[in-house]
């Protein structure tokens, strides 16, 4: 995955608040999607951890600490293949750049852009104060994207994930998913639903069918050289990573489809194909028909 050296960066996307901190960490509420926190939400409580507290998962993502951030470094595409934070902020004008033109030009609404929120430790949001512990999410209260950086580097050591920069670019666009399915009104208290088929899993594979979208024509946008098998394989390798499936089997023994949030491996790794082959939204339907 290689950006274009000479593409400006847009930072205005990004709401830095990197080592700004925040007072009592509570657990995000409210309809929020978020690429493994509903999973991780069910294993604490199957596994006996009190659920009115994320503190019993502190081990599980890190935060970044220290002084306060800033974007002034991410000026161009060859920043962004220096440096991960400029990366992630090429990553989401890609992203808002292709669906401001595609939603609607697929007979969607139209795309109003939004921040992607650094940060580490904690911040608050419309949803609740989220912590490092929550992983990357949408809040469609406020229409914000969060995440800690340092989930990138969990992602490989906790849940087992090969990694690389595409593998980065699939979670942004995962979250991203969730802002479409916002603007589409189809992201609404009924996909709590937990199992297998059950709205809260065809909403997670919805979100990953989009992620594929945006891969099919992220070069398109201008920011990225055309993607590798490589980058393919990375993105499909971090969607098996966060399957319900391999989630539960490596935390607790035993797999419980009854509680799945988010779906199977398989089902991630196919959602997301099923976006980047076909490149349509007509094709990510997965509220008909089984999963």
């Amino acid at each position: 995955m290689t950006f274009k050296n000479n593409v400006d960066l847009d930072t205005s996307e990004i709401s830095d608040r990197r080592g700004a901190g925040t007072g009592t960490v509570a657990a995000i509420g409210g309809g929020g999607g978020g690429l493994v926190l509903l999973v991780v939400l069910v294993l604490l409580n199957t596994l006996g951890g009190s659920n009115s507290s994320l503190g019993d998962l502190g081990n599980l993502i890190s935060s970044t600490s220290g002084a306060t951030a800033d974007l002034s470094h991410c000026q161009t595409g060859a920043d962004a293949n220096k440096y991960e934070d400029c990366r992630i902020v090429g990553y989401v004008d890609s992203i808002q750049a292709f669906w401001t033109q595609d939603l609607p030009a697929e007979g969607g609404p139209k795309y109003s852009k939004i921040q992607t929120v650094f940060f580490s430790g904690a911040t608050d949001t419309a949803c609740g104060t989220a912590s490092s512990d929550t992983g990357p999410f949408y809040c469609p209260q406020d229409k914000y994207v969060y995440i800690d950086l340092g989930f990138f580097q969990q992602l490989q050591q906790q849940f087992g994930a090969k990694g690389g920069p595409f593998a980065e670019a699939y979670v942004l666009a995962h979250e991203y998913g969730h802002h479409i399915q916002d603007l589409q009104g189809t992201l609404n208290s009924s996909t709590s639903q937990q199992g297998a088929q059950g709205k809260s899993v065809r909403t997670e594979l919805q979100a990953d069918c989009y992620a594929g979208i945006w891969a099919n024509h992220a070069a398109s946008t201008g920011y990225l050289e055309p993607l590798t098998s490589t980058d393919i394989s990375d993105a499909l390798d971090a969607a098996s990573a966060v399957g319900d499936d391999r989630i539960q089997q490596e935390s607790q023994g035993r797999i419980n489809s009854d509680s799945w949030t988010h779906g199977s491996s398989q089902q991630r790794q196919h959602w997301f194909t099923v976006g980047y082959q076909q490149g349509k939204i007509a094709a990510c339907d997965t509220f008909s028909g089984s999963i």
